[in-house]
């Protein structure tokens, strides 16, 4: 299993969802636990600035950013709108 590590604007943007994506969220870091690559996440490795790290999708609109700092360790980086996600 991958050990997690919240980065604090992670827990920040991720306490502000609503109840219902928090939810969605809360199941997807088990998946992502077991499998950073599983289908149900849409997995991504990004390109240009944030080239080296990746996002997943927590719903439709809705885009989680990590990093691998090791084989066995994911950052996770921050939750927001897929509009706005990728501007930083």
């Amino acid at each position: 299993m991958i050990n997690i590590i919240y980065h604090r604007d992670f827990l920040k943007s991720a306490k502000n969802l609503q109840e219902n994506q928090q939810r969605k969220l809360a199941q997807l870091i088990h998946v992502i636990q077991d499998d950073p690559f599983d289908s149900l996440l849409h997995t991504k490795r990004l390109s240009g600035e944030l080239t080296g790290f990746l996002s997943f999708r927590i719903t439709r609109d809705w885009r989680c950013i990590f990093q691998f700092l090791n084989a066995n360790t994911i950052f996770l980086l921050r939750v927001k709108h897929r509009k706005d996600i990728y501007r930083e």
